[in-house]
This record gives C-alpha cells, sequence and structure tokens, in this order.
C-alpha cells in the first residue's frame, strides 16, 4: 500500500505569484477539477494505491464566512470542521468530490479522507449543546483578537487540545472546541458522519488524534460500521502504550511517527546512531505490520527545508529505510516527490520548515511537476528528474516484491558490529525475505563520506530465507540509471549510491 497525501487546496494550485496573508483570488487555490485524469495518470504512474485527500471536509476559513479571530490564517485549518456533510467550498462541490472520487476508482486507486472526531470548529453546524464541555459562567477570550467586533462565547466551551479555561493560548487549538463523548449521542452522531462519507464510496479514513477519544467509542464505532461498510481505517496515535488497545478496537494501522519517524529524525539532527532504529521494531512487539510509515505529512517539516534536513537528497536513505522495512503502508505527501523546500513565510504559518495548512499558498518545486496541468514534469530540473525518478523506482519496488509486501524482517545490525569492519554510526542493514525473493537492504547515513564495509549475514538467517549459503545478490540502486548488479558471494563490488560507495564481499556467508 503506497498512500499519497494530497492537499487538493495545495495540489492544484497553478498561481506562481503569492502575497503574504494573500486572499484566495491572489494567491489561488486547487480544486477537485484540477485532479483530473492526467493528474491521476501521472500519479498512479508513480505507483500509488491509495490517494488520502486532506482538507476536504468544509471547515473554518474566509471563505465560509467564520470569524476571523477563531479562524487560523485566511484559508483556516482543515481540522476546524464547520460541517461534516460538506465539502469545503473553495475546493468545488459535493458532486464534483463525487466525481472525483469516481475518476480516482476508475484509475484503480481507493479513497481515503480524514476523520476529526475529537474537534471542530467553534462556529458549526452539526451539534448540539450537550455534546461539547464547557468552561461554566466564563466568557471565551480569543488569544488572536484581529476584528472591530470580538467574536461572543458564552459560556466558553473546551479547546480542542483539552484546554478546559476560557481563555486558551495562541499555541492551543483555539478555533476549536472538544467533543463530549460522555455523551452517547456524540457517538451516534459520529456513526452517521462515517456512514455518510461510506456511502459516497469513501474507501478509508485516516482519524485525526483518535488518541483523544475513547477506546470504548472505537470498539463500538468500527464494529457498528463495519456492519455495512469496510473502511479501512487509520489511526493518528502518538502514545505507544495504547497501539495494542487501538489495533484490538479494530484500526487497520497505526502512524508510527514516535518510533521509526522520531528515530530517523534524531540520526539527522541530534547526531543519534543508525543502529538505534533496531530499537524501534523491538518496542513494537510485532505490530510493525500495522503501522503507517512516513518521512513527511502536513504536521512536520519538508525534508529539504532548511529546518530539517535541508537537501532532498540527503534524506533518502530515511525513506528508503522507511519505505522497505516492513509490509505496512508507506506514504508520500505531495510535494515531497519534488522536493519541496517551504522556504519562506506565507502568512499564519510563519516560516517554520511546512507548507502552510492554514494559508492559500502554492507550492513551487510541486508546480513544475504539475507544469500547467501536463504532469510531466516539463519544468523539473536535471535534480529534480533524478529525484521524482528515485521516488517512482522506490514505489514501484514495493509494489513489485513480495519480499516487500508479504515478506519477513531480519534485523543485521546484532551479528556486524562496529569492530567487524562495519559502522552502526551511520548504517543500518537488515534482510526482506518470501518464499520466492530475498533482499539485503544497506542504508548510509552520512551524508559526507561513503562506507567501505562487510555485510555479515548469518547461517541462521540463511536458513530461514531457504538458503545453506549465499548465493549471488542482483544489487538495486534506486538513486541511478543502473540497476540489478550481479554480485556473487565471492566478489567484492563497488556500488556508487548518489556518491556513497558501499562495498559487499565475500564476507557474506
Amino acid at each position: 500500500m503506497n498512500i499519497y497525501q494530497l492537499f487538493p487546496r495545495l495540489f492544484g494550485n497553478k498561481q506562481t505569484s503569492f502575497r503574504i496573508n494573500g486572499s484566495k483570488t491572489e494567491n489561488g487555490c486547487g480544486t477537485f477539477d484540477d485532479i483530473d485524469e492526467t493528474a491521476l495518470n501521472a500519479i498512479k504512474d508513480l505507483g500509488i494505491t491509495h490517494i488520502w485527500l486532506t482538507g476536504i471536509l468544509e471547515h473554518a476559513s474566509e471563505s465560509t464566512g467564520t470569524h476571523p479571530d477563531i479562524t487560523k490564517g485566511r484559508a483556516g485549518s482543515p481540522y476546524a470542521v464547520t460541517n461534516y456533510r460538506s465539502v469545503d467550498p473553495d475546493l468545488g462541490t459535493m458532486a464534483g468530490f463525487e466525481q472525483l472520487v469516481k475518476r480516482i476508482h476508475q484509475h484503480g486507486m481507493k479513497v481515503i479522507i480524514d476523520f476529526i472526531p475529537n474537534h471542530l470548529a467553534r462556529q458549526n453546524k452539526d451539534f448540539d449543546p450537550c455534546n461539547f464541555y464547557y468552561c461554566e459562567g466564563q466568557a471565551f477570550v480569543s488569544p488572536r483578537r484581529i476584528s472591530e467586533q470580538p467574536y461572543e462565547e458564552f459560556p466558553a466551551k473546551a479547546t480542542g487540545n483539552n484546554v478546559f479555561v476560557p481563555n486558551p493560548s495562541i499555541n492551543d487549538w483555539y478555533d476549536t472546541v472538544k467533543l463530549n463523548y460522555d455523551n452517547h449521542d456524540t457517538w451516534e452522531k459520529m456513526l452517521g458522519i462515517l456512514r455518510f462519507w461510506c456511502a459516497k464510496q469513501v474507501d478509508g479514513f485516516r482519524v485525526d488524534m483518535a488518541e483523544m477519544v475513547p477506546v470504548a467509542f472505537w470498539q463500538w464505532v468500527i464494529a457498528e460500521l463495519r456492519k455495512d461498510y469496510h473502511p479501512l481505517m487509520i489511526a493518528e496515535i502518538y502514545q505507544p502504550a495504547l497501539y495494542k488497545r487501538f489495533l484490538e478496537a479494530g484500526f487497520d494501522y497505526l502512524y508510527d511517527k514516535v518510533g521509526l519517524y522520531n528515530t530517523l529524525e534524531n540520526i539527522f539532527c541530534h547526531g543519534h546512531e543508525a543502529k538505534e532504529i533496531s530499537q524501534v521494531w523491538k518496542d513494537l512487539d510485532e505490530m510493525d505490520a500495522q503501522m503507517l510509515r512516513f518521512m513527511e505529512n502536513h504536521d512536520e517539516k519538508r525534508l529539504a527545508s532548511p529546518q530539517f534536513v535541508g537537501d532532498a537528497f540527503a534524506a533518502l536513505p530515511a525513506v528508503s529505510l522507511s519505505a522497505l522495512m516492513n509490509t505496512g503502508p508507506f506514504m508520500v505527501y505531495n510535494g515531497q516527490e519534488s522536493g519541496e523546500t517551504a522556504i519562506g513565510e506565507i502568512g499564519y504559518s510563519g516560516d517554520d520548515g511546512r507548507t502552510s495548512i492554514f494559508d492559500y499558498c502554492n507550492m513551487p518545486e510541486h508546480q513544475k511537476w504539475m507544469n500547467g496541468g501536463q504532469f510531466d514534469g516539463g519544468q523539473f530540473d536535471e535534480k529534480q528528474r533524478k529525484l521524482f525518478g528515485y521516488y517512482r523506482n522506490l514505489l514501484h519496488f514495493r509494489n513489485e516484491h513480495s519480499a516487500i509486501s508479504e515478506g519477513k524482517f531480519y534485523d543485521l545490525m546484532w551479528c556486524n558490529p562496529w569492530y567487524m569492519n562495519f559502522d552502526p554510526q551511520f548504517v543500518y542493514a537488515f534482510l526482506r525475505y518470501s518464499k520466492t525473493e530475498r533482499l539485503l537492504v544497506v542504508v548510509n547515513f552520512n551524508r559526507n563520506e561513503p562506507r567501505d564495509m562487510e555485510v555479515k549475514i548469518p547461517h541462521d538467517a540463511l536458513a530461514m530465507m531457504g538458503r545453506s549459503k549465499a548465493n549471488e545478490f542482483d544489487m538495486n540502486d534506486f538513486a541511478s540509471e543502473v540497476h540489478a548488479i550481479h554480485l556473487e558471494p565471492s566478489e567484492t563490488k563497488v556500488i556508487d549510491l548518489d556518491s556513497k560507495e558501499l562495498i559487499l564481499g565475500n564476507s557474506l556467508d
């Protein structure tokens, strides 16, 4: 499963100029119609199987007329929903959404949308007073007062990120209010919303902040929903202690943010050792196959931004490892495959290394792939073309090899310590294997130097793979025009991994 997180407001925006804090007219905005046959052909060709359409639901924004004191940016947060049964008017109509779903299905891909159960916009149309928590006897005070007519709310509702005070800070989710799950009416309303979108032929839901809603609700609602529908359920969750309970409640996949993503971030940004990756799968206790892996999404800094890795190519070791380490889904965020840098201030979000989800803005590097709607990479430079090719090769490799889609995992770090001509500070090595395929994956995280080393495969690993000895390997290099380099155990070959050398020799036995 290869998921493409597509933010329609950003994805289809062809406007190249912009103004800080600009309006929709000034800065442009993508629509459902921009995700046309040409775009979907290109996404499919990239190797994508599922499209997560982000920001579909009607939410607080200038266009929906929500009060500016409780709207983050002029375009607003897609997670401050004003109407769960309506699409955002910036993107088009419900009929336009239904046609988009039909187009995606005709291209052999599936559709995922957001489900936001914990909180919604302060000005909303779906729920009753009984569905909220309150700060009794106290009036709401917005931390962002920009209107001559302040927003009035009495009594103040509790803020979405569990802040039970009438005056949340600018860093809180002050544009949202928390839903009350002590009231079973909230449960019934949420089940109705899920049924509504399943009836629109949506194939799955990425559930925002699932851990902030009681597990008992998930056990009930997923069971009820699956009496008639069978949507894919993905939970955004950051508490590993809750993983098993949420899987038992019926979720198919969980975010692997605090595990693999944070570990890779520490390797890139804080000098941690590559061998720490081994602890990730140990902590997961055989839940690896149910973890969604990614290196970018709308909440995280762009890999190529100065605030993170700063170079899209230097980040590829982490991207490859995330994509190849287990059988669970791997996700790419729109613009990642084109090297989006998110440099500069756009508006409300500031210059934080992220493409703003609160402002009307564009993705300049993505627009080079879009090329006025042709989606042929016609404006790419040579480096971008190579980067895009890397992602395409990697995603297709996942689709085409049983060792990745259904195979098992074997960590080689225990038998390759530093004193045995290996470098666990920067290098991570593992095996993936099925009945018909055996794959050796070696990743070098050192941005500046090659690593010449031996990779040892122990006899028990060979036995698990159905081999009595290390037979020849065909080596694939996604960053090069050269593929399937043949390597025999008795030989030593040098493989050029984008200026990084990897030597495998007769120590393979």
